[in-house]
């Protein structure tokens, strides 16, 4: 299914940001996988990931926690993966469903270290949630059924920042509701850059839950942004006057947009006169106010 390749991809580059400093914080980490699907290739991308980094990796321990009900089969994959780790690193295999990982990952002593949590097909459920965020820091990956906002979920489980964006597949492929938490602004940015750097190709655009008219966007380093100029709008509508540095934030941390869409965004609105800037003139720079124009509209 295309979905779980963009979760598969995600995963693997969300690894480039997190692992390093992860390492370079702590002398321990968790990664934990958690797959309600027999289909677990992304522990496989995973681990080979994490042998990239070996010379890294000395010194420091490492668990990967892979809870998936794949068989003997999926245990002699990662089998033949977990032999070009380095000795610190532990391969753990635990047959069932996302339902177990809590009680994986308080076995496995997590808490209280880096810990990123990747869970594929299960519901945010209270206590997959609360083993998630024992992490200092923690980041989740959550891939779920769309129908209900992960966003108060994920915010009332502790984890400060939340991203939402549906990946809707091609053909009669079900849309899938995918959820990162963090409270990392650097990782929210690293994951901001990710979904929009991956393949436009891939047969998967996305659909971010914020916006009203569900607009499918196609995916690409340049993303188009009426989108997000509406959302912008509606916000300044709902609470008056901010600056740049504020839309920034908001599109990063309320939008599927990353914080520098909101410059490119704001542009077009400016011509149209939908918003008015205080300065009136020079750069755009992130102290310059912006307001809703009573006399303009964007085309």
């Amino acid at each position: 299914m295309p979905t779980d390749a963009v979760l598969r991809e995600l995963l693997v580059r969300q690894l480039d940001y997190w692992l390093p400093a992860a390492l370079h914080r702590a002398r321990r980490a968790t990664l934990a996988l958690a797959y309600a699907g027999g289909d677990a290739t992304g522990a496989e991308a995973a681990l080979r990931v994490v042998a990239g980094f070996a010379d890294r990796l000395r010194g420091r321990r490492l668990t990967v926690l892979v809870v998936a009900d794949g068989g003997p089969e999926l245990a002699t994959r990662l089998g033949a993966a977990e032999a070009a780790l380095p000795a610190d690193t532990a391969v753990h295999v635990v047959p069932g469903r996302p339902d177990r990982l809590p009680v994986a990952l308080k076995a496995a002593g997590a808490a209280g270290a880096p810990l990123l949590t990747v869970v594929d097909g299960a519901e945010p459920d209270p206590a997959l949630l609360a083993a998630a965020v024992s992490g200092r820091p923690a980041e989740l990956l959550l891939l779920t059924a769309p129908g209900r906002a992960l966003r108060p979920a994920l915010t009332a489980a502790g984890f400060p920042l939340v991203a939402e964006v549906e990946l809707v597949p091609g053909g009669d492929a079900p849309a899938r509701l995918l959820g990162y938490a963090t409270g990392s602004d650097r990782g929210l940015e690293a994951m901001k850059e990710a979904l929009w750097a991956l393949d436009g190709d891939a047969g998967v655009r996305y659909r971010d839950p914020a916006d009203p008219t569900g607009r499918v966007l196609d995916v690409g380093p340049d993303p188009e942004l009426d989108p997000l100029g509406r959302e912008l709008l509606a916000e300044l509508g709902r609470v008056g006057p901010r600056t740049v540095t504020e839309l920034r934030r908001f599109a990063a941390t309320a939008t599927i947009y990353r914080a520098a869409d909101a410059n490119r965004a704001l542009a077009p609105l400016l011509a149209a006169g939908a918003v008015i800037r205080d300065p009136e003139h020079g750069r755009l720079g992130g102290d310059v106010v912006i307001r809703a124009s009573t006399a303009g509209s964007p085309a």
